[in-house]
């Protein structure tokens, strides 16, 4: 996490707005969904492409899907199914924030994820 002395939210804002590419990367987690949190035994981890996801705020709360992209310079997930229509009548896909998210199944295929999720047994 980015440090901040002050508490005024616009300096807070501004370290988030302004963190280095390999810090944004900590803002990129979600919680894990309640199996999981007792397979793995840990509460959080970061969203990687692959996942699937649950969305639980917003317009689409409640949709699940595949995250096709993660955006690290603006902390956004792209949900698979999560699209609107432009006035043009051409769907785009709506970023969403990981806190708003909780992860249902873990893309395992790189091994360094799978040893690092397993050692919070």
């Amino acid at each position: 996490m980015v440090r901040v002395i002050s508490k005024q939210p616009r300096k807070q804002r501004k370290a988030r707005y302004t963190a280095p590419i390999h810090q944004k990367g900590r803002f990129l987690s979600a919680s894990l969904a309640p199996a999981l949190r007792e397979k793995y035994s840990t509460r959080r981890t970061r969203v990687v492409t692959g996942d699937t996801v649950k969305v639980f705020r917003g317009d689409f709360a409640g949709e699940e899907g595949i995250v096709d992209g993660v955006d690290m310079n603006k902390c956004k997930l792209l949900v698979h199914g999560v699209m609107v229509t432009k006035a043009d009548g051409t769907e785009v896909p709506r970023p969403v924030d990981p806190s708003n998210v909780q992860i249902t199944k873990l893309n395992l295929k790189d091994k360094l994820r799978e040893t690092r999720l397993g050692e919070g047994k």
